[in-house]
């Protein structure tokens, strides 16, 4: 099977609520590329609803959906992190971070009360979220000769393709990016150019 670029994910962060037996359950989705950005945005969600009992959340990263990370933040073990998981994943969304705040009511769920809630307010939130494709992108540099301009140019002639950096002098030297599944016909493409040095 050809690797992938392409995934799907939410446009900008969105918001579900949810009630359970007087215990109050508000999920916050987040567009997020990092691990960093994800803990940041988690981080973000702890600060503002620091009297909540619980924030549990996960995220999940790459086209390849092989990053993820949960936390059930003191709920029973596997109650919390893994269903908000779970509903990212069955989604079939990446590069999402979620984040669930609970305000507990005095009455307590139980393990599959539990389970059901986190999950049904990790859905509630992508539920409202608005989807879209995306690409996971990479980055083609190198060098060249000044002469050799018009051949890099016509080269890196694609709507897919940005100019990320540039410096011209007597050897110049870019930095492109583009689609990573069509990185590889990029590079082909300008090594070809006589004088076009790639960076590994």
């Amino acid at each position: 099977m050809e690797k992938t670029s392409e995934f799907r994910t939410i446009a900008r962060p969105s918001e579900g609520i949810i009630r359970e037996k007087m215990s109050k359950f508000i999920a916050l989705a987040f567009p997020v590329t990092t691990a960093e950005e994800a803990r940041a945005a988690i981080k973000g969600v702890e600060n503002e609803y620091h009297d909540a009992r619980h924030v549990c959340w996960a995220y999940m990263l790459g086209a390849a959906m092989e990053e993820f990370q949960w936390n059930d933040n003191g709920e029973p073990s596997g109650t919390a992190g893994k269903p908000i998981l779970g509903q990212i994943r069955s989604a079939g969304l990446t590069n999402v971070a979620i984040a669930v705040v609970r305000y507990f009511g005095g009455i307590k769920l139980g393990t599959s009360g539990l389970i059901a809630a986190y999950r049904e307010a990790a859905r509630t939130a992508l539920e409202n979220a608005e989807i879209r494709t995306d690409y996971e992108m990479a980055s083609v540099s190198f060098t060249f000769p000044y002469m050799e301009m018009n051949a890099v140019m016509r080269a890196a002639k694609d709507p897919e393709v940005k100019i990320a950096e540039q410096e011209f002098d007597n050897t110049c030297r870019m930095t492109l990016r583009i689609r990573a599944d069509r990185a590889e016909e990029l590079r082909r493409r300008l090594d070809d150019i006589s004088g076009v040095s790639l960076d590994d």
